[in-house]
């Protein structure tokens, strides 16, 4: 991966004008897009699968009279009067039927109806008027939502003097998110951050202008994906949040180490390059573990969180490209002038009298990349064929270099002096978060989280002052009551058994629909819609429904808003263990894949779940134990959000990976340099923590903007993150990660040598592209090689497969590995054309450094397995289609006939014709038994290497011979 970033930052660098018109080109055309189709957002919830949901699509069926949203206006007469009184009530008549008149509105329900109980208060003073309305919320326009109001204004005013009214309910419950000026306080945090972590106000400006492109793009999709389905209100706000943070910290990870390698006098373009081979191959894999997280969203098989899921996920993909691409882009731009102008003068100077730089293009597609002078590069390889790689920088601060002193050096020390106290501080601390976590209740938001002069919460708050709570929550409990032969008394029968319940306050309404095949009773409950009473009468109700079904002949089910959200809860609730499952797991194998060890993945798993039941403990505390709530402008305490744990914990692991990474891949490439595994943690915390600790402060800035006025269902994920990560970057990841490798040691770096080979390498840190640098004119300058090797060979369980090879093989030239069965030559085979990893020695193969570049080694050679092939021909035939530039034959000797050979001589001599033709090379690597079979594979004239291979079982000190034909 650090390869090909590699050559995408060299051209984005080189192409910076088309690849910033392409990015603002993009931009306009999504931002076009998005005003153009935009069909707005919504806060419609809905959970297929669920009983609540099944009885609501039933309802909008059999009884769409109660399925759609509704609406209420609550009337409170002056003190010592009633809303029966005759001013009162004719005034609340005649909105009554101005209401009834109105677009969108199924029904009124008149508190005076004596049909309808409970719809005006014990003491006389308040009244409630129902609006139920021909639709779900999200299908209700703005013109019905206004008139409402607008009716509920205009009663106001026809009241007598002292009256009070408030328009409400399920219609008015959400209020949309918007942006305020505190999360501008964020981002001008991060500025300040980013000009004292670069010294630069150009550098600083960078990642800020990057983030906010990204967001443009983000938010403009998502507006454009309302043209294909429903889209709540909160996805572009957290795609806002979401891709704000990532967007400024990543492209901070590469310009830090474009600026760090500046410092160093590296050429600005090949600065920019290594920077996106290195930093961008670590933002590359944290965007991947953020992305994975957030659509694994989906195990909860919720439609509109699966949604958020792939918005947020969009944004932070967006991010991703735009800091690989755009960011190197834009330090074209800047060229020199990120570094102070002294520096930049001494830079410019040795850049002037420093020779022009050697070419890294290799055979078919190789790195261009300069090398600097009075830089000695590692002597790769070995054995007497052996030849100097090229001079090439190192990527990385060697840990045997003087470990650099000030406050970072000495936290890492006191962290690692007694590590187990450490250790057991940090968890003791961190675990007394895992008690509140515990009491943590989810809900959905209502009314009674919104801001206390809203008139939605006003409505909500006067209800429960007069009526109480459950009228705010109301439950309706619904079936089919087709088979009846007395549908009212039934109806009775059923309201009066369900009003006898434990928590039912009361029952306003048990009826029949007019075709009498569907029957509903509406349940008030005792307790407010996200009570713990109301969740036990919803289960309650639905225990009792063979009892039910068994009595009175009605399959029950329990709906309604308030049930909805109780089984979106639950959902959600039970969901939280597989996708923790899921993400640990996946944190298990990409660490691993990374660092090569066993100890390191273990280890930043259990980090991650010590950070999020810190998360978790913070918002229970402010949230539901009012812990600073008037602080943080928390309108009401109670259960939060329902999707915020499984959103939290998402996101909190990509960012705890990203620290992870940053800060774990620089101990290890130290440690690996220097051996010394104490020394190592020293070093790459001191050399990695900078940048850590800017981009944590940055993250908790932007988080902790959305805190006091963001939106009541945003507040929460925002605390909980601005939380996580400031526990995960400064507690876990600089604190408990150094003292754990202290404790561990060498065997913090210990991993399976089988399991090294099967797990994929993410060469985070530019290991194997530093290898290809310092390759780049190896064996010889000009790439006149197809093959060449020296010393490479490949072990298993301690004996080796084949033995060491060390070999030169022109292009245009042939290699022919000559040996019995068993004695290792198909292995070797396989080894040159990139499908097996060798261990030892050096090998290029096309011009590509192997094992590291072997999918570009597997894309330039084509391999044809004669023992296996039923069509030699034509598998060779379909090889050469694809114009490779290595041909690999093994087993030439199952050929057999001299037909075929001949067949198959007949090919290669006319693709090479071909070849040559279009000035196309073609390299044969075959291997034999019988060096006499190879006359007829081979044209005349080729350039051939000869490589006997000796069984190793025969004589292992044997080696591989070299013999020119």
């Amino acid at each position: 991966m650090s390869s090909v970033l590699y050559s995408l930052g060299r051209w984005a660098y080189r192409s910076r004008r088309l690849v910033l018109v392409l990015w603002l080109v993009i931009l306009a055309a999504v931002g076009g897009g998005a005003v153009l189709l935009n069909q707005g957002t919504d806060n419609a919830f809905s959970i297929p699968g669920t009983e609540s949901q099944e009885a609501l699509d039933t309802l909008s069926r059999t009884f769409p009279q109660v399925s759609g949203a509704s609406a209420q206006i609550v009337v409170v007469a002056p003190d010592g009067e009633s809303v029966r009184d005759a001013d009162v009530q004719s005034a609340v008549e005649s909105t009554i039927d101005d209401l009834g008149s109105l677009d969108q509105v199924a029904a009124v329900t008149s508190p005076y109806d004596e049909m309808v109980t409970g719809s005006i208060s014990d003491d006389g003073r308040a009244a409630i008027i129902g609006v139920q309305l021909d639709g779900e919320q999200s299908e209700i326009t703005a013109t019905t939502s206004e008139a409402i109001q607008a009716a509920g204004t205009e009663l106001g005013d026809a009241l007598p003097a002292g009256s009070q009214t408030a328009v409400g309910g399920q219609l008015f419950s959400q209020s949309l998110p918007t942006v305020s000026i505190t999360e501008l306080i964020g981002v001008l945090i991060a500025l300040v951050v980013l000009i004292l972590t670069f010294g630069s106000f150009l550098a600083a400006g960078m990642p800020l202008l990057t983030a906010l492109l990204g967001v443009g793009l983000s938010i403009g999709l998502i507006f454009i994906a309302t043209l294909f389905g429903s889209i709540s209100s909160t996805t572009p706000l957290l795609a806002l949040m979401l891709g704000l943070a990532v967007g400024i910290d990543y492209s901070l990870f590469i310009i830090s180490r474009h600026q760090g390698q500046l410092r160093h006098g590296i050429d600005p373009e090949e600065s920019a390059a290594r920077s996106v081979a290195t930093a961008g191959s670590a933002v590359v894999f944290a965007g991947l573990t953020v992305i994975i997280a957030l659509l694994g969203l989906a195990v909860a098989q919720i439609p509109f969180l699966t949604t958020m899921g792939i918005a947020a996920a969009a944004a932070v993909a967006i991010a991703v490209l735009i800091s690989v691409t755009l960011t190197p882009a834009l330090l074209g731009f800047a060229g020199n002038r990120l570094l102070p102008r002294k520096l930049r003068a001494q830079t410019a100077h040795k850049h002037a009298a420093a020779p022009v730089p050697a070419s890294a293009s290799g055979h078919e597609g190789g790195h261009e990349g300069g090398h600097e002078d009075g830089r000695e590069g590692e002597q790769a390889g070995a054995g007497a064929h052996a030849q100097s790689p090229a001079s090439a920088p190192s990527l990385a601060h060697s840990a045997t270099a003087a470990i650099p002193r000030g406050f970072f050096l000495g936290w890492v020390r006191a962290a690692t002096k007694w590590p187990i106290v450490t250790v057991i501080a940090v968890i003791g601390v961190l675990g007394l978060a895992f008690v509140p976590a515990s009491q943590l209740r989810l809900g959905l938001p209502d009314a009674g989280s919104l801001p206390v002069h809203d008139s939605a919460r006003v409505t909500y708050d006067l209800i429960s002052d007069n009526f109480g709570p459950g009228f705010n929550g109301p439950l309706i409990v619904t079936g089919s009551i087709i088979s009846s032969t007395d549908p009212v008394g039934l109806m009775d029968e059923l309201g009066a058994e369900i009003g006898g319940l434990d928590g039912v306050a009361s029952i306003p309404l048990a009826t029949p629909n007019e075709t009498a095949d569907t029957g509903i009773i509406q349940v008030i409950p005792e307790g407010g819609p996200n009570s713990e009473e109301t969740k036990a009468l919803v289960a309650e109700i639905r225990s009792l429904h063979d009892h039910f079904e068994k009595e009175f002949g009605v399959d029950l089910s329990v709906t309604g808003y308030t049930a909805a959200g109780i089984d979106i809860s639950d959902r959600l609730g039970a969901a939280l263990l597989p996708f923790g499952i899921l993400v640990v797991g996946l944190s298990l194998v990409l660490l691993t894949m990374v660092f090569r060890s066993i100890a390191v993945p273990i280890k930043a798993a259990l980090g991650y779940l010590l950070s999020v039941g810190a998360a978790f403990g913070a918002v229970t505390l402010v949230f539901e134990n009012g812990v600073f709530a008037d602080a943080l402008n928390v309108a009401t305490l109670g259960p939060v959000i329902s999707f915020m744990p499984i959103i939290l914990m998402g996101v909190l692991f990509g960012l705890a990976m990203d620290y992870e990474v940053f800060l774990v891949s620089r101990m290890r490439e130290d440690y690996v340099h220097g051996g010394n595994a104490r020394r190592a943690i020293d070093s790459g915390f001191v050399g990695s923590a900078k940048v850590v600790t800017a981009a944590a402060i940055i993250m908790i800035s932007v988080f902790a903007a959305f805190i006091p006025e963001g939106d009541s269902s945003i507040k929460p994920i925002a605390l909980g993150l601005a939380v996580g990560v400031f526990v995960d970057a400064f507690i876990v990841r600089m604190t408990l990660v150094p003292a754990v490798l202290a404790l561990l040691g060498d065997k913090a770096w210990w991993m399976p040598r089988w399991l090294d080979r099967v797990l994929p390498s993410f060469d985070v840190e530019g290991d194997g592209l530093q290898k290809e640098l310092q390759l780049a004119d190896w064996p010889e300058p000009g790439g006149r090689y197809a093959i060449a090797a020296d010393e490479a060979g490949l072990t298993k369980k301690g004996r080796p497969v084949y033995p060491p090879v060390t070999v030169r093989v022109p292009a245009d030239g042939a290699l022919v590995v000559h040996g019995p069965h068993r004695s290792g030559k198909s292995a070797l085979l396989l080894t040159l054309a990139g499908r097996v990893k060798s261990d030892s020695g050096v090998l290029k193969v096309a011009g590509y450094v192997l094992p590291t570049r072997a999918a570009a080694v597997r894309a330039r050679v084509a391999m044809v397995r004669l023992a296996f092939a039923t069509d030699p021909v034509g598998d060779i035939r379909t090889a050469l289609a694809n114009s490779p530039a290595v041909l690999v034959l093994d087993d030439v000797d199952r050929l057999g006939d001299p037909d075929v050979r001949r067949a198959v001589r007949d090919e290669i001599e006319g693709a090479l014709m071909t070849a040559h033709a279009t000035g196309c090379t073609l390299t044969i690597v075959a291997s034999c038994a019988d060096l006499t079979t190879i006359d007829d594979i081979l044209p005349a004239g080729t350039e051939t290497v000869v490589v006997t291979m000796i069984p190793e079982t025969a004589n292992p000190d044997l080696t591989l011979q070299e013999v020119a034909l």
